[in-house]
């Protein structure tokens, strides 16, 4: 039996296409890693080199076209699940600003140039302008994996990339309305019911449903990681609906979702995977392939307008990113930043540029012009975004450079399998991001004749803790220890591990009380110094509406207030909720002024609370959907109020359906 097989190009069988193109993307950028070029790069130039101007090995056929259009969804939905959501709402004004300049000057001095120097009609030259305002964040996947996402210079250059699009794609449906004829009343007005109905659905309904959602199908993570694509394939439907971009669409899920996803958690681990693993190299390739190089020895005119293109291009985003940094004093390597996020062509560029073609508003030398101005500029974005991003890391490395002194080791006792999940979860919120020490899951078995037994038990355990902290790719060391009780196991793995921190759970039953309170919590209590959180947390603490801090006076005077604050910071970071802290009212000056004094500044309300006598009236400020922490104080200490005694006692009857976690800062002995 003779076999034979002959290739014909481009190539058609989807399995050979699919094949080639993980090819490219496995082996692309490591080729091109050799001589430091980025990988974003070496995915444009090889899909220049596969594309039909190239060597003709692939077309854009419609698998293409799918794979590269979620790439291009899933670039902006990871921006807006990312951006930090306080501060993208404390730099509103700034993102608006920034907005504004990255939309009307290219606008402006588009429009006019092309107008006066290369003769275009006023129609054709407001549309040619109107996509040089535009910008697509390709390089956005480079300040994520350098972890300077919450910048502030990255978060105003997001919220600014929103606005100049959707006023861009806004602009580009009235001049497409006027060229066909259709640019009237009744086309404005459907134009903006649209718009607010795709709004009110997207951040209002979605972020309830989701919630619902995550609530109660909150162990399955093949289906939250479904219904997250559903998410942002729905709002970008209906953003095609409204008339506008399905990108807006792409990002404005991110902000819906952004609360409820937290940045170290197994969904966005998932989400980070799939889309830098396939769907985004698929866009970045589909780019190059659209490139022609062969129109650099094109005509005269082609060349004239492909370099006026370009040249425009460039100067007006630069100078928005300058007038930026003069006006809210951003430093040159954030300014760089803005510049190269804000400084490539691509998506929203690519629909414009089309749809005028279509409407013989251009001419070829204005689509080959394009075409080089989307390859110049990615690359050279990717450039300029890597290096400044690299700057940006570094500085914030330097700055957070004592708290990584400390050593910090958190352990968290497990026992009962209903609530190991929601343990680990915290521990894992509340961990230094930037700390290679894993975190140690600890099961003690009591020395007597079923020891045996219940340690094949708690492998059982060790093995669900060990997949779902995989899921975060968290490193954790399980721990194993044998004692004469549960109390002395927790103790001797303190001090073997030299462990900071310490996260347990309660079930908040006041028959239990007494027994775990009297007996492991008083014990850890009194022989240690660590840092402890008691958790009773009822629901996926993804899906808690607000934080609320309860903190006794005097706290800043004890040795681990430092830390707990640290925590919080991290934890409401990671969880982007709204925090209020009740605080006596003799500290109340003190902490709005430490908080304006934070870099970042913690946003946080600020009330007064001094009912610890009566402890039970807190239950009053928390509904079911928020989380309590409670910064409570060892006996003998300067913080220490005189209801702390009867705190457990009040919270296994009053906070029976409540969310919180009980905090016994860090101590000097």
């Amino acid at each position: 039996m003779i076999l034979t097989f002959s290739l014909t190009l481009p190539i058609k069988d989807p399995v050979l296409q699919f094949a080639l193109l993980l090819f490219i993307i496995l082996l692309a950028p490591m080729l091109l890693r050799v001589i430091r070029v980025p990988s974003i790069v070496g995915l444009i130039l090889a899909g220049v080199a596969v594309g039909t101007h190239g060597f003709g090995l692939l077309e854009i056929d419609a698998a293409v076209k799918m794979f590269a259009s979620i790439g291009l969804l899933y670039i902006m939905f990871l921006a807006g699940l990312e951006i930090d959501f306080r501060d993208f709402k404390r730099n509103s004004l700034k993102s608006a600003v920034f907005g504004f300049l990255t939309f009307s000057i290219p606008l402006s001095i588009g429009t006019i140039t092309t107008f006066y120097y290369l003769g275009f009609p006023f129609q054709s030259s407001l549309l040619l302008a109107s996509m040089y305002a535009t910008h697509t964040l390709i390089s956005y996947p480079i300040v994520s994996r350098l972890g300077v996402t919450k910048n502030e210079a990255v978060t105003i250059t997001v919220g600014g990339t929103i606005i100049t699009d959707t006023a861009a794609l806004l602009l580009l449906s009235l001049i497409t309305a006027s060229a066909k004829g259709n640019l009237n009343l009744p086309f404005l007005l459907e134009m903006a019911a649209s718009l607010i109905f795709f709004s009110t659905v997207v951040l209002w309904v979605f972020p309830k449903i989701a919630r619902w959602f995550f609530q109660n199908i909150e162990s399955e993570g093949v289906s939250q990681y479904i219904f997250t694509l559903t998410v942002v394939f729905a709002s970008a439907s209906l953003a095609e609906i409204a008339h506008i971009e399905p990108i807006i669409g792409a990002f404005l899920a991110g902000l819906a979702l952004n609360r409820l996803i937290p940045h170290a958690s197994p969904l966005m681990n998932r989400i980070q995977f799939v889309g830098n693993a396939l769907f985004i190299p698929f866009f970045l390739i589909r780019v190059g392939m659209i490139v022609d190089l062969k129109i650099l020895f094109g005509t005269h005119a082609a060349l004239k307008v492909a370099a006026t293109i370009l040249t425009v291009a460039y100067v007006t985003k630069w100078l928005a990113a300058y007038i930026t940094q003069q006006i809210f004093g951003y430093s040159t390597t954030e300014r760089n930043i803005i510049f190269g996020l804000g400084s490539s062509h691509a998506a929203a560029t690519l629909a414009i540029i089309l749809i005028g073609f279509e409407l013989k508003l251009f001419d070829e030398s204005v689509m080959n012009g394009t075409i080089l101005m989307i390859l110049v500029t990615c690359i050279a974005s990717t450039f300029i975004t890597e290096r400044a991003a690299k700057k940006l890391a570094i500085h914030e490395l330097q700055n957070i450079a004592k708290d990584n002194e400390r050593l910090e080791r958190i352990l968290v006792p497990l026992a009962n399998p209903a609530n190991f999940e929601q343990l680990l979860d915290l521990a894992i919120l509340i961990k230094n991001p930037r700390s290679h020490e894993p975190i140690y899951p600890l099961s003690v078995v009591n020395d007597d004749s079923e020891a045996k037994k219940n340690i094949l038990i708690n492998n059982k355990l060790f093995e669900k803790a060990i997949a779902h902290a995989a899921a975060t790719e968290t490193n954790i060391e399980v721990i194993q220890r044998v004692d004469l009780n549960t109390s002395g196991g927790i103790l001797r793995a303190i001090k073997d591990l030299a462990i900071s921190d310490v996260v347990m759970g309660w079930n908040g039953k006041a028959s239990t009380t007494d027994f775990f309170f009297g007996s492991i919590m008083t014990q850890l209590l009194q022989n240690t110094n660590n840092n402890i959180l008691v958790s009773k947390v009822l629901q996926p603490i993804n899906t808690l509406s607000k934080i609320i801090i309860i903190v006794p006076q005097n706290a800043a005077l004890e040795s681990g207030f430092k830390h707990w604050l640290t925590i919080i910071k991290r934890l409401s970071g990671q969880l982007s909720k709204n925090i209020t802290f009740y605080v006596a009212e003799s500290d109340i000056d003190f902490f709005k002024n430490l908080f304006k004094k934070q870099r970042p500044a913690l946003d946080a309300e600020i009330q007064m609370f001094q009912d610890w006598d009566v402890f039970e009236r807190a239950e009053t400020l928390v509904s079911n959907d928020d989380l309590l922490l409670i910064v409570s104080a060892r006996e003998q200490t300067v913080s220490y109020q005189r209801g702390m005694e009867r705190l457990l006692r009040v919270l296994s009857h009053y906070f029976t359906d409540k969310n919180f976690v009980i905090i016994y800062p860090e101590q000097t002995l």
